[in-house]
């Protein structure tokens, strides 16, 4: 690796880096793991790595993924991984292993780079790697207790992570939730200090300043679901095997040869923390009304 390095704290991980950020992240908290990424990408992967397919599309771009063999397994450990991202370029890791590497595409861009492998490839490597269990949702925290925000693709939860933010509550991530389990508690850390009301491509928006930089337990979820212009606001407590339902489809990067593992950490979490359907008026007008509510009911649990 090259001599100059970087350190950064992204996803509660100490990121060693020898190509700098140009982002304001910070450069020491409460950290889990550490990583390094490097441009000096070792010949084993070029060598090893021999199929792949179309991952998904994101941000007007193809995502691939390569190994060196079908994708079968609960355990990757040594496995060699590509992700390659159309026109920015490529990240290489060993499955189990702490270094990441990368190489740029045709026209080499900090900036792209940085955001891709912040905002889309470090979640998916901490969900195969199950470092982490990944939700796509926002979360803040409300007197001092971590609580998530889910809803549908458009259905309102960064706009309603960015009203809490308004009001000065520390932001845990917009996007995408990092979550670990420790002594049988589900802990929540800060992604990055990074917010994107405005969902601009290949953007990750305005810095926070108010950012949470340590692991703290979650202690609610509410899934915000659309109702009438002017309909009252209700918060319904889900049951039984309704949140599994309700909270199945906010998991990130549900991989087929992972499913027991993923369905077994999620009734665990569903068998501990309560759930709650938040049903508000889709009438921006009334967004201080639902923000009252939600922080309202939360001090009661």
């Amino acid at each position: 690796m090259k001599s100059n390095i970087h350190q950064y704290t992204i996803f509660g991980t100490e990121i060693r880096s020898d190509i700098p950020f140009p982002l304001q992240l910070p450069s020491s908290s409460q950290t889990r793991y550490m990583l390094t990424l490097s441009s000096d990408v070792p010949s084993f992967f070029h060598e090893a790595i021999s199929c792949g397919f179309l991952l998904y599309r994101a941000h007007g771009r193809s995502v691939r993924l390569y190994s060196n063999r079908e994708f079968a397994g609960e355990s990757f450990k040594d496995q060699p991984w590509c992700y390659e991202v159309e026109g920015v370029g490529s990240f290489y890791w060993k499955g189990g292993g702490g270094s990441i590497y990368y190489d740029f595409g045709e026209s080499p861009d900090t900036h792209l780079l940085s955001f891709w492998f912040i905002h889309l490839m470090l979640p998916f490597f901490f969900a195969l790697e199950k470092r982490y269990e990944m939700f796509h949702g926002g979360a803040v925290l409300i007197e001092g207790k971590a609580v998530m925000f889910c809803a549908p693709s458009m259905g309102g939860k960064s706009t309603m992570t960015d009203y809490f933010i308004q009001k000065e509550h520390t932001l845990i991530s917009d996007d995408k939730i990092p979550m670990i389990v420790e002594n049988g508690q589900f802990m929540l850390t800060g992604s990055h200090p990074y917010h994107r009301p405005y969902r601009k491509f290949e953007d990750l928006g305005y810095r926070v300043s108010d950012f949470l930089d340590s692991y703290l337990p979650l202690h609610a979820m509410y899934i915000l679901e659309k109702s009438e212009h002017n309909a009252p606001i209700t918060i319904e407590e889900v049951r039984g095997f309704g949140k599994f339902n309700a909270m199945l489809p906010h998991y990130l990067f549900s991989f087929p040869s992972q499913k027991q593992y993923r369905m077994t950490c999620l009734s665990k979490l569903l068998n501990k923390i309560r759930v709650f359907r938040v049903y508000r008026p889709w009438n921006i007008s009334r967004l201080s009304e639902v923000y009252t509510s939600i922080v309202e009911h939360s001090k009661t649990l």
